[in-house]
């Protein structure tokens, strides 16, 4: 049943944002479509977070989903695509989805990158085939001072999610209970 749920939510995820003007999910997109939109995240990221480039080179691996579209008329949900990077080069590739219930009216596309900072968690992550946030891993969602260099933080969790929007940095977004599921590509 909750499977079912799923389904239908990003089936009408998906009608909902074509309507709304997003545009790439018509069809599933290609690997070197994929990289491509990881490459502009990875961009966006060095230019918008001081330090960026250098904590990413020092990570693990980090997920990249580029364009994940959140939208919802009582019935809500989530669906993105993107890549998982060790060394700077895409490994696998994943989707996000999550599914939600209750009062919501609108829609918004963000990118979230993942950063997998202790080698332990990156591959449970690799192990899993189908990965829960905050039911197989805990990701925290950083937050510092605007301007502050990112490599001057002391994270202590394992797994540390970045969340952009249009307008930068965007806080109060929880991935919690988002399904990451590895897809060919």
């Amino acid at each position: 049943m909750a499977q079912k749920i799923r389904s239908m939510t990003v089936i009408l995820l998906l009608l909902f944002a074509g309507s709304a003007g997003f545009s790439g999910y018509a069809a599933a997109a290609s690997a070197e479509e994929i990289d491509i939109r990881v490459d502009g995240a990875f961009e966006t990221f060095k230019k918008d977070v001081t330090g960026g480039e250098e904590f990413l080179n020092k990570a693990k691996g980090y997920l990249v989903f580029p364009d994940v579209i959140k939208a919802g008329f009582g019935l809500g949900g989530e669906y993105g695509e993107g890549a998982l990077r060790v060394g700077g080069k895409s490994e696998q590739y994943y989707s996000i989805a999550s599914a939600s219930f209750g009062l919501q009216i609108g829609a918004q596309e963000y990118t979230i990158i993942m950063v997998f900072l202790k080698e332990d968690a990156l591959e449970k992550f690799r192990a899993s085939s189908g990965w829960e946030a905050g039911v197989d891993g805990s990701v925290a969602i950083a937050r510092w001072g605007a301007g502050k260099d990112i490599n001057s933080q002391n994270f202590k969790d394992p797994i540390v999610g970045f969340v952009f929007g249009n307008k930068g940095l965007m806080a109060g977004i929880s991935i919690e209970g988002s399904k990451i599921t590895r897809i060919v590509r």
